[in-house]
């Protein structure tokens, strides 16, 4: 399949220097990115049809950014002019063999007088010396937007993510310092977590394949990658794009503004030492970012013997990782209590989950078959969900399949499994833009069920006498006062937080410190559900319909 980087590679220097000029008139506002309505104007000189144009588009805008950057900009070029001579411009293209190197630049009617206007025009209104464009109403990244604003004002953004920092700017993070959504639930977010690269999480028990995984998928080792029969692994690692191969310890990546890793200070020093980045140069991981973890182990080992708390980080990375990959063992297929406590923690993340049975072909066609319905059977005991959950199986190293295990039609099951599989990963990147938006929502709606869970106990504590009982009171019947918020606000029941965890993080406060209920956050945070991100997504969607 092609990427963006193989078309921009296909071109020649005076190629990239006349689409530089290009994208350059056709940036209006000249801030590098090129959006609907500069699209429409810019594009309607290739005299392509309205249909073809909004093929481009798609393709191009494949990450649905709502937007062109420089190398989408190209792509989308380079598509134009095969449309121009006659090609079909659909999805399939990507897959198809063309020579990418003999494509002309696209026939541009009227380009030339444009370019000449525009040269004549900045004679007399040069930008600065710094090449400055026009200033926007205020900074897209701006964390102290006016507190005025009652709409998003869409002129001021220039893509959806770009809007959605805004909005959690300006409507979720006041909601949530309120009422200490931070404390209970999860830390706030910064503009990292919202630019990061999509992440896939493995997960497993002791050498069930994890690492090894990874290196199969990048076909080298990454910095840092111990391999064997033991528990090699004992620690978290990100493996991330980087200009060269390095170690980064966990202290130095949490403090890292521009990494969005600064909500694993909560778990202390303890796990910081158990957490490295890897960095190396490789075009997969300019696309997805991996995270390697510890294997869970079995017993009192898994609780004691490790000094921080390994659920509450799984949870963590679950709630940002695009995909959670469960790896097993057929061989080690018992799913241990301590197994099913991690399991349990990506609760709320079940969309996110796939299974793979690793390591298949170490065992014949029969074996298969009954490993693969006792795996089915554990994961129904432990996965809360109706659904059947989708199990890859294959033997993901760079070791040839044991064909006197699999046979041939092992061999073929082997194969197609493993294209899923990688055609699931290579999706990632062009759901990200997606992701992120189901993920701010589900914040947004946990944030306003932690409000009405935290204004509704500071509601029941008295004016004056009894404060401490009634607290302890409040605390052991929980689940008493969950289902009194269900019921007066309508709420799921299964959008709310684990009763568990909100105890033991509510028995370190005094809730008679908490606030009451503001109507107007809830409201502000309704507006911004119910019309703010649906005319956000409208703004940015494609622009040929």
């Amino acid at each position: 399949m092609k990427t963006v980087s193989d078309w921009i590679d296909s071109c020649s220097k005076e190629q990239l220097k006349t689409y530089q000029e290009w994208f350059n008139l056709a940036d209006s506002d000249g801030d590098g990115r090129i959006t609907g309505n500069d699209a429409t104007k810019f594009f309607a000189l290739s005299n392509l049809s309205r249909s073809q144009l909004k093929q481009v588009w798609a393709i191009a805008d494949a990450k649905r950014q709502g937007y062109l950057g420089f190398q989408e900009f190209v792509m989308a070029m380079q598509l134009v002019a095969l449309a121009q001579v006659g090609h079909d411009i659909n999805s399939d293209i990507l897959k198809t063999e063309i020579d990418k190197e003999n494509i002309k630049s696209p026939v541009m009617e009227g380009l030339d007088a444009l370019i000449a206007k525009t040269k004549s025009l900045t004679i007399n209104a040069q930008p600065d010396i710094f090449g400055t464009a026009q200033p926007q109403p205020f900074p897209l990244n701006s964390w102290a937007a006016p507190k005025s604003v009652k709409k998003l004002p869409l002129s001021a953004v220039t893509s959806i993510i770009d809007g959605l920092k805004r909005l959690y700017v300006e409507r979720l993070k006041p909601l949530e310092v309120t009422y200490r959504f931070n404390d209970f639930v999860s830390p706030l977010l910064t503009n990292s977590d919202f630019d990061a690269k999509p992440m896939v999480m493995l997960l497993g028990q002791y050498s069930t394949g994890k690492t090894t995984f990874i290196k199969h998928l990048l076909r080298c080792d990454y910095p840092g990658a111990h391999i064997g029969p033991e528990p090699t692994t004992d620690r978290f690692v990100v493996v991330m794009s980087g200009p060269d191969e390095r170690s980064i310890p966990g202290n130095t990546i949490a403090v890292d503004a521009d990494m969005p890793f600064s909500g694993l200070t909560t778990f202390g020093g303890s796990f910081l030492s158990k957490f490295q980045c890897s960095q190396m140069p490789h075009p997969l991981l300019d696309e997805i970012t991996f995270v390697d973890t510890p294997g869970v182990l079995s017993g009192e080992k898994q609780r004691t013997q490790r000094s921080y708390d390994f659920t509450g980080a799984i949870s963590w990375f679950a709630a940002k990782c695009d995909l959670i990959l469960l790896l097993f063992d057929p061989h080690k297929l018992d799913i241990s209590d301590e197994f099913k406590r991690v399991i349990g923690s990506l609760h709320g993340h079940d969309d996110k989950i796939r299974v793979v049975l690793n390591k298949a072909d170490q065992i014949d066609t029969q074996q298969l078959m009954r490993v693969y319905g006792a795996l089915m059977w554990s994961l129904g005991k432990v996965l809360n969900t109706p659904e059947v959950v989708r199990v890859y199986i294959g033997s993901f190293n760079d070791k040839p399949i044991n064909k006197g295990f699999v046979g041939p039609l092992g061999q073929e099951l082997f194969e197609k499994e493993q294209n899923d599989l990688l055609a699931d990963l290579v999706d990632i990147p062009r759901k990200a833009c997606d992701s992120r938006i189901n993920e701010f929502v589900k914040r947004a709606r946990s944030a306003k069920i932690h409000a009405y869970i935290i204004s509704h106990l500071r509601n029941e504590m008295p004016a004056m006498m009894g404060k401490a009982k009634t607290q302890q009171r409040l605390i052991d019947n929980l689940e008493d006062e969950f289902r009194k918020v269900q019921r007066e606000y309508h709420l799921p029941a299964g959008d709310f937080p684990n009763v568990e965890h909100f105890r033991e993080v509510l028995s370190g406060y005094s809730i008679d410190k908490f606030e009451k209920l503001k109507p107007k956050m809830i409201q502000a945070v309704d507006d911004m559900l119910g019309y703010e991100i649906p005319e956000l997504l409208k703004k940015f969607r494609n622009p040929y319909g």
